[in-house]
C-alpha cells in the first residue's frame, strides 16, 4: 500500500513536468556528434533530447542497481537449491519410514 502511494506520488508530478516540458520546448535544436570537426549534426526537438537522456539515464539506473543485486539473486539461489533438497531428502525419509511401518513384524516370543 505504502509502496504505491509513494510510486504515485513521485511518478505523477514527474510525469507533470515531463510533459510540461515537452510543451514549452518543441523548437528545434542542432545536437552536435562530433564535437572536433562539427560534420555530424542532427537538429532535433530539444523535449526528445531531454527525455532520451532521461530514458538512457532510467536504464543505466536500472542496470546499475541489477547488477548491485547480484549478490542476492545469488542468495536465493543457493537458498532454493538447498530448500529442494531437503525436501526430497524428507521425502525420502518418510517413504522410507512408511516402508518399515507397513512391513510385518515378527512376534518376539518370550523365551523359556
Amino acid at each position: 500500500m505504502w509502496r504505491k502511494l509513494v510510486s504515485v506520488l513521485i511518478i505523477l508530478p514527474l510525469a507533470v513536468v515531463l510533459v510540461a516540458l515537452a510543451v514549452a520546448n518543441r523548437a528545434p535544436v542542432d545536437l552536435v556528434l562530433d564535437p572536433i570537426g562539427g560534420r555530424f549534426i542532427v537538429s532535433i526537438p530539444l523535449f526528445l533530447l531531454i527525455l532520451a537522456v532521461f530514458a538512457i539515464g532510467l536504464l543505466i539506473g536500472g542496470f546499475a542497481a541489477w547488477l548491485g543485486q547480484g549478490k542476492w539473486r545469488k542468495a536465493a539461489r543457493q537458498r532454493q537449491r538447498e530448500a529442494t533438497d531437503l525436501r526430497r531428502q524428507t521425502d525420502r525419509l518418510e517413504r522410507e519410514l512408511e516402508s518399515i511401518d507397513q512391513t510385518p513384524r515378527q512376534a518376539q516370543l518370550p523365551a523359556d
